[in-house]
């Protein structure tokens, strides 16, 4: 299983490293005008919202999923006020996007709120879709893996979809690296509901949505950052791409929008499984911190919890 989590984390950082260049490009037509079938690592377009970043790099979400996993090994776990530090310190000097929410957590901070309490109430489905390292560490343990995924993401992200989210996610990939098939997975997981009412309704139309055209159901459910519009186009595409972890994350690029974070989840969730083999190797060897991510993980399975 080790070996498996280890794609699972390389395929969800690949997910967001390979958005990079056409994210928040929301016309999917100037995606194929300007940039076409993005099948490998790209920089970002000029006058882009990450302006200085470079193929191989991470969009600020798959920053701060890199941040979990260094706070994991130097703390030797997960510890919320450990890693509420660890996350003040980084976003504070940070050059890349800031993030509204982001934004929100590090004023709430600095106005004195407790650091695990001060988090924004953006619904963004960001703060949920980050959590491949607790999956790593928390593999064999689901209660704690839940617990841990829930302080995480509401460090950032207190608002109860986004925490409904993260939850469903963690379950959903949680049941795939114990063997069971993706798109199982995901029907079973939704269809027991989520503590959203909006967000299930929705979630539950995604499952009906595996044969549509990947492009026209992300747009239908939305192609924005809010976890009621994103997680609903993650659940499309682990159902109609769950054993082809290559053509879910391209198709999830071109479907424009806030990819990164949708890639983030599904390629944690397919990269969880049998799909998780074929994350091309340039993709992850592509990486600017692939070395620096094998030595956290290597560290990280030596952990005892």
């Amino acid at each position: 299983m080790t070996m498996q989590a280890e794609q699972m984390v390389l395929a969800s950082l690949s997910a967001d490293s390979l958005a990079l260049g056409a994210h928040w490009i929301y016309e999917t037509k100037e995606i194929d005008d300007k940039i076409g079938r993005v099948e490998g690592l790209l920089a970002p377009l000029p006058g882009s919202y990450h302006p200085n970043k470079g193929k191989g790099d991470f969009t600020h979400y798959g920053d701060q999923t890199l941040l979990l996993l260094e706070s994991l090994v130097r703390h030797q776990g997960f510890q919320a006020v450990r890693f509420a530090e660890d996350w003040r310190q980084y976003m504070q000097q940070y050059t890349g996007y800031m993030d509204k929410a982001s934004k929100a957590t590090l004023e709430n901070m600095d106005k004195g709120q407790g650091l695990t309490e001060a988090g924004s109430r953006s619904n963004d489905l960001a703060g949920a879709a980050r959590i491949a390292p607790l999956m790593f560490l928390y593999r064999q343990n689901l209660d704690r893996l839940l617990e841990a995924v829930r302080e995480q993401t509401v460090l950032t992200h207190n608002n109860p979809a986004t925490l409904a989210g993260a939850d469903l996610i963690a379950r959903i990939a949680w049941a795939v690296l114990q063997g069971t098939k993706p798109a199982q997975a995901a029907i079973a997981e939704v269809e027991k509901g989520v503590q959203d009412i909006g967000l299930d309704t929705r979630l539950r139309a995604a499952l009906d949505s595996a044969g549509e055209d990947s492009r026209a159901a992300i747009r239908a459910f939305g192609q924005t950052c809010a976890v009621d519009s994103a997680l609903p186009g993650v659940v499309h595409l682990v159902l109609k791409y769950e054993d082809d972890l290559r053509s879910a994350l391209i198709e999830n690029v071109m479907a424009g929008g806030d990819s990164a974070a949708r890639g983030l989840a599904v390629g944690l969730i397919l990269g969880a499984g049998r799909a998780g083999s074929a994350l091309p190797q340039e993709w992850s060897t592509g990486l600017r911190q692939y070395n620096r991510i094998q030595e956290l993980l290597a560290a990280l399975a030596r952990v005892q919890i």
